[in-house]
Order: C-alpha cells, then sequence, then structure tokens
C-alpha cells in the first residue's frame, strides 16, 4: 500500500448535523475521557484468567454471627447429639441454630451485599430445582406428603446452600466447614471399624451399617457415599497442607475412609471411589503420570489383598447378578426400570416429591438419584439437578490451570482437584442410591462455590502467591 496521501474518484458527502464534541485523546490517539476510562475498567480484558472475566463478588467482611450459627447447625447435623442423649430427639434442636442463622443472615447480607445473596449460576439451579419442586406438589398422587417433602427435603436445603455460599467467605471459615465434616467422617469410621471387630454386622449378616440415626448415615450405601465425597478431600489437604502433624492427621482419616468403604461392601461407592480416584490420578500426575499410576497399582494390590473374600465376590455381582446372594441387584434393576416408566408416563411434573415410593413395591425408593428426581420432578427437574452437579467442575478445572505453575505455593490448587474428584465420586455413586434431597451434594457444591469465591477475590486483591500473575492480569480498574 502506498505511503503517500490517496486519491478518490468521488466527493465525500459532508453531514451537515451538528457533531458531539470529540473525546479527549492520548498521543497515543486513545480515547483518555472518563466515560470510556469507566468501560475500559468494567470490561474483562482478553489476559484477564477466564473465571475471573466470568465473575465477581463481593470483598466485604461480614456474617460473623451468621457463621456461628451455620456452624452449630452442622454440628448438630453431623454429630447428632440426640443419638447419644435421648430425651433431646423430640427437642427438634437443629431447628434453633437453624432459625437463629437465618435471622442472623438476612440483615447482615442487606448491609454487606444490598441483596439476599449471590448470584453464581449454581444458586440460580437451586432456585429453579426448588420451583420444580414446588409445582410437583399440587399434581402430586399424595399432595400432603410432596408438601411434607418439600420443605423438609427440598426448601431446607436449598436455604442452607444459599446462607453457605453467602457466609463462608473467608478461607478460614471454608478450612473449619471441611474439618468438622472431616471430623464426622472419622468418626463414623472409628464407630463402623468397631461394629465390624464386634461382629455387629446389621446391614445383611456382614455388612457395617451407620451408627447415626441421621437420614444421610444411617443406611450402608449412604455413609458409603459420604466417605467417596470425603476421601479426595482428605488426600487434597495432605498433598496442599503444612505441617507434619497435620499432614498425618489428614491421611489418617483418608486411610479409615478407605477401611470402611470396603466394610459397608457397596458397589456403588466402590465405583465411585474408581472414578474419583483414576480423576485424582489423572490430574496430580500431569507431569509423571507413569509414576503415580503405577503407585495407583501398587495400591489396588495392597488392597485386594486386604480386602475380605466377601468384598470381591459382592463386587464380582455388578457383573454376575446371580452371585449376589440377596437379590438387590434384580430388585434394584426393576426399580430403575419403573422409575423410568414413572418418569416418561410424567415427564412434566413427575409423580410428586417423595411420591415414588407410593408406587413402588414395599414402598421402595428408586435407588438412583437422577431417576429419583426424573420420576418425581419430571425430566426438567432432572436436569436442573445434573447441571448442578456439574456447574462447578468447569470453574474448579480453571482454578487448577491457573495455579498449576505455583502448586506448591498455592492454596487452591490441590483442594480444587479434590473437590473435582469428590463431586465425580458422587455422580457415579449417586447412580445407585437415591440421596437427591440429602444435604450431600449441597455442602459438596458449596465448599467448590466458596473456594471459587476465594480465588476470584485473592486474585482481585493481586495477592500472586495464590493466584499467580493476576495483578498484571487484571490491571489498575479492577
Amino acid at each position: 500500500m502506498p505511503n503517500g496521501p490517496q486519491t478518490f474518484d468521488y466527493e465525500p458527502v459532508v453531514n451537515t448535523r451538528r457533531r458531539p464534541q470529540a473525546a479527549p485523546v492520548s498521543e497515543a490517539g486513545v480515547d483518555v475521557s472518563p466515560r470510556a476510562r469507566k468501560r475500559a475498567e468494567a470490561r474483562p480484558t482478553a489476559s484477564m484468567p477466564l473465571l475471573l472475566r466470568a465473575e465477581r463478588w463481593g470483598t466485604r467482611r461480614a456474617h460473623a454471627v451468621s457463621f456461628a450459627g451455620l456452624l452449630v447447625f452442622t454440628l448438630v447435623l453431623y454429630f447428632r447429639p440426640q443419638d447419644y442423649l435421648p430425651w433431646l430427639a423430640t427437642a427438634h434442636i437443629a431447628l434453633l441454630p437453624a432459625v437463629f442463622t437465618l435471622l442472623a443472615f438476612l440483615p447482615s447480607q442487606l448491609a454487606a451485599e444490598g441483596t439476599l445473596t449471590a448470584r453464581p449460576r449454581e444458586v440460580s439451579l437451586v432456585l429453579l430445582l426448588v420451583a420444580s419442586a414446588m409445582l410437583s406438589v399440587p399434581l402430586a398422587i399424595s399432595p400432603q406428603t410432596a408438601l411434607e417433602a418439600f420443605w423438609d427435603a427440598c426448601l431446607k436445603n436449598a436455604l442452607t446452600f444459599i446462607m453457605f455460599v453467602n457466609i463462608v467467605r473467608t478461607e478460614r471459615r471454608l478450612r473449619v466447614m471441611l474439618y468438622v465434616a472431616l471430623a464426622v467422617t472419622a468418626l463414623l469410621c472409628v464407630m463402623a471399624i468397631n461394629d465390624y471387630r464386634l461382629g455387629n454386622l446389621g446391614a445383611e449378616g456382614y455388612r457395617v451399617a451407620g451408627k447415626s440415626t441421621a437420614a444421610m448415615f444411617e443406611n450402608t450405601n449412604d455413609l458409603g457415599i459420604h466417605l467417596v465425597t470425603m476421601l479426595p478431600i482428605a488426600l487434597a489437604l495432605l498433598l496442599g497442607g503444612r505441617g507434619l502433624v497435620r499432614r498425618a492427621l489428614f491421611g489418617v482419616c483418608a486411610g479409615l475412609a478407605v477401611v470402611t468403604l470396603v466394610l459397608t461392601f457397596s458397589r456403588g461407592a466402590f465405583l465411585g471411589l474408581l472414578a474419583s480416584g483414576a480423576l485424582l490420578a489423572w490430574k496430580l500426575g500431569r507431569r509423571n503420570r507413569l509414576l503415580v499410576f503405577g503407585a495407583m497399582g501398587a495400591v489396588a494390590v495392597l488392597f485386594m489383598a486386604l480386602a475380605p473374600g466377601e468384598y470381591w465376590l459382592r463386587l464380582a455381582s455388578i457383573f454376575d447378578p446371580s452371585l449376589d446372594r440377596f437379590g438387590s441387584s434384580q430388585a434394584r434393576a426393576g426399580l430403575l426400570e419403573h422409575s423410568l416408566v414413572a418418569a416418561i408416563a410424567n415427564p412434566v411434573f413427575g409423580l410428586g416429591i417423595n411420591n415414588f415410593p407410593l408406587t413402588s413395591t414395599r414402598s421402595q425408593v428408586s435407588h438412583n438419584a437422577y431417576m429419583q428426581v426424573a420420576s418425581e420432578l419430571g425430566f426438567a427437574g432432572a436436569v436442573v439437578y445434573t447441571m448442578f452437579i456439574v456447574a462447578p467442575l468447569k470453574r474448579l478445572a480453571l482454578i487448577e490451570r491457573e495455579t498449576f505453575a505455583a502448586r506448591r505455593a498455592s492454596k487452591f490448587y490441590y483442594l480444587s482437584v479434590g473437590l473435582q474428584a469428590s463431586l465425580v465420586g458422587y455422580m457415579v455413586s449417586s447412580f445407585f442410591v437415591s440421596v437427591a434431597f440429602y444435604l450431600y451434594i449441597y455442602y459438596l457444591v458449596g465448599y467448590a462455590v466458596c473456594l471459587r469465591r476465594l480465588y476470584v477475590v485473592a486474585a482481585a486483591e493481586g495477592r500472586a502467591e495464590h493466584a499467580p500473575g493476576a495483578r498484571a492480569a487484571l490491571g489498575p480498574g479492577y
């Protein structure tokens, strides 16, 4: 192209209307007006980390009182003091901290951010799930049963999740919540191992049963899925922890979880363990996958050598149902088929939340969380439920990639990988148990959202040890 002046074979059209005054520009020809600067500050740049371009979180410290209430509620939920003090069984002691937390949360949240809740995608999805459950109530087989379940098994969980993601806004709070979950995991494991040692095998005569009367842990398979979700978190805290004693405690908790998983004889938990273990090996062994998978093979050999023979016979029944002494494989296949037929026959609103047992033999549940939601809330509800589980995975993977270079110093890398493995383990294991309306997944997704919030805030503040290069990527206008 010539460098000299260009000529044209037509005359330019002159606009006679008044033109606005030109915006001031710098010597380089860049618009430096206040409005342009404001637009530039709000516009994400191409070099900004993907996660930071996707979300902004409030950074005000708040909810100190609300967190105390949430912590007490979680302790009561997990440790169930009414199991050890029978006179508390009729006191509804979990209701008091729940109401206290809600009453403390509302004014604190409005004062801190001027809105009832932050709106990450997971909050929108849980609200859609509540809407699906509410719409299923009027057309349910038993509206009264559906209404009770809507309050006890859906709305309460959603409120707990929303308060969780808004209240747990500091690293210390998140770690406290994780430590509480691991503490109850260790306690359940010790009690289950002791029951096995004493021969107290309450499930089918050879499996340990959950010790707590809470619905989350009383069933052997439900206990198994809890252990599957906690094991990767314990390993992540072990790998990313500081201090020999603390890391040893996490290692002991992980070892107890593995042993207890075997003693539950849960096939669904075993498959979830395989899925989460494979993901951990793939993610953490990025630089030396041969070594990591070799170590996994050695652990698998040791696992096979120490596991009871009955355990392998039960796992073999996954492929050969005739090996199942109690016929549970055939029964679950029939329930899965029945729930699929029920979902197809009621595709929009479903049978009504918690109404599937009214249509099954001996009031059995579907033993599949996805079909549980599909048959009771309709296919739209099942899609929302699945999206709620999957939604955190993409952004956890972004945190993993953005902190990989500084993983030794980062407080986010290992936990982001561990939470991904926990979610994958839950997705696989919940295919064999009806736990869609238990608090497992609400707390698990809550951990993921809170970790994401901490990462975004750390990057916004330019703490390079947490989010390398964040200050340069964000620029001075963030």
